[in-house]
């Protein structure tokens, strides 16, 4: 008699989604693994393509930093000022928002570069070609921004960490969630525990490269969802298994896909905040940074 693996009231359908589910989670988990491989290997680096001395490093980059990136590109690649956590405008004191943003208060968006400059020219790089070394070395760095942040104040850490998820259908084409990656990553440097089950994407929207702010808002919209239906509270749901989370992204633009996932998880009394690798700037900001 055949071996059953499933239960018997369990659809092929839901048994596709449950394999696809799986053998994705070991891909991604194949890519994390590669990352110790690399590290054995002769360093050079991923921009100029020179040969790292890690000799010429300065002291404020710590040394499970310094793989996959040299000394001149790291420092020219990095944000050169603090930036508004809202909009990313360059300020000249140490603070959380613009004061435009300090009115609206939007969600505050955690990176370490713009993706218009230095180091953001990577991201692409993970995306389309599966350049996972990148990933690796942009995840530190968005890891070391927040710890800096935590530092001065001016974040808390989460109690998790969320990435964004992909819809089935997407994540069969690419076979592999860069945000998931990026949020193990995350997790292992920080030492705050990921949750990949809590939303899901329950709509198999358009990639929103190429969409205006309008048409963005519209893709995303009900795009998502909690794994567990949970009620809001004001209409007697039960209290939510976190307070604060962190949302994880490869690269925010209009902010669209964390707004959207901050909206449901607000519903819940959870309070977000986005950590990507990179952020995409207003046109008028790019210039300053």
């Amino acid at each position: 008699m055949r071996k059953k693996f499933f239960n018997d009231n369990e659809s092929d359908k839901d048994v596709g989604i449950s394999s696809l589910l799986w053998l994705t989670k070991m891909r991604q988990l194949l890519h994390h693994f590669s990352f110790e491989l690399r590290r054995s290997l002769p360093n050079r680096c991923l921009l100029c393509q020179q040969r790292i001395d890690q000799q010429g490093y300065q002291q404020t980059f710590p040394q499970r930093m310094l793989t996959g990136i040299c000394q001149t590109c790291l420092v020219s690649g990095l944000y050169q000022t603090e930036v508004c956590l809202g909009c990313a405008k360059p300020l000249t004191l140490l603070q959380e928002y613009c004061g435009r943003c300090m009115v609206s208060l939007p969600i505050k968006v955690i990176a370490p570069c713009s993706y218009h400059q230095g180091l953001g020219h990577l991201v692409s790089a993970i995306k389309y070609q599966r350049q996972m070394a990148a990933l690796n070395v942009l995840s530190q760095q968005l890891a070391y921004r927040i710890q800096q942040l935590v530092n001065y104040g001016l974040i808390d850490l989460p109690q998790v960490i969320i990435p964004v998820p992909l819809h089935t259908n997407r994540l069969r084409q690419r076979g592999f969630n860069q945000a998931w990656l990026i949020a193990k990553q995350l997790s292992d440097l920080l030492d705050i525990p990921m949750d990949d089950e809590y939303i899901f994407r329950c709509q198999d929207t358009t990639p929103q490269a190429g969409l205006d702010g309008k048409q963005r808002r519209d893709n995303c919209h009900q795009a998502f969802a909690l794994k567990v239906q949970q009620q809001p509270l004001n209409t007697g749901g039960t209290l939510a298994p976190y307070q604060h989370v962190a949302i994880v992204d490869d690269v925010v633009t209009t902010g669209t896909t964390v707004n959207e996932i901050a909206i449901l998880l607000k519903q819940h009394h959870i309070a977000t905040q986005a950590w990507c690798l990179a952020r995409a700037e207003a046109p008028e900001l790019r210039e300053s940074l």
